[in-house]
């Protein structure tokens, strides 16, 4: 898999697996062109997710009495739209087997800070104090009809320090991380429908 390449360690992982009505090629079109701001504007679940996360932000940004910026938020999120430089950037793509997406960043201490990175430039980052975040869609064939759609998310942090600090954090976030991903999965499901 592309994403062995491009992050063949890690400290943390979570894999979430579907099996989709239709064949690969169209379960990766879907995938790739679904907007997956719609997972939250779908499921109040995952709103509640982002906005806990939001609200710590805010807190952490009262404590420390600096102003919270909220970034701006994207009209749409497709994978397609994925550039090869930026904070989440396109890293390799496969079709219909495997897209894989990444980004760099602090997302530990309830203030998120990503890097802007170039794609080819990320499995070789190693600044202190960050952790690389390594996620792939990867398609198989399960029958003659149905596609296993698999959704894997990798994190390496690229010093000890950064390793502690986020592993503290994973412990925490990792059940709604879960809940996350499988929503993401149904919300494809679902677009595949759609586009048939």
């Amino acid at each position: 898999m592309l994403l062995d390449r491009l992050m063949p360690e890690f400290d943390a992982t979570r894999i979430e697996h579907r099996v989709i009505e239709g064949r690969p090629a169209a379960v990766y079109d879907a995938a790739i062109h679904a907007d997956l701001l719609g997972v939250a504007r779908q499921s109040p679940i995952v709103r509640g997710l982002f906005g806990l996360r939001s609200a710590a932000e805010h807190a952490v940004a009262a404590a420390r009495r600096s102003p919270f910026v909220h970034p701006p938020e994207p009209t749409a999120l497709r994978l397609s739209d994925l550039s090869e430089q930026g904070d989440w950037v396109r890293l390799g793509e496969d079709p219909p087997n495997e897209f894989a997406f990444g980004a760099i960043g602090r997302f530990w201490a309830g203030e998120t800070a990503w890097r802007e990175i170039d794609a080819l430039a990320f499995a070789a980052f190693a600044g202190p104090g960050y952790a690389k975040i390594g996620c792939n869609l990867s398609l198989r064939a399960y029958g003659e009809h149905r596609t296993l759609l698999s959704y894997e998310a990798r994190t390496q942090a690229t010093d000890d320090r950064a390793r502690r600090a986020f592993l503290r954090y994973w412990l925490v976030v990792s059940p709604g991380v879960g809940i996350v991903m499988r929503s993401t999965l149904a919300f494809i499901a679902q677009s595949v429908g759609h586009s048939a």
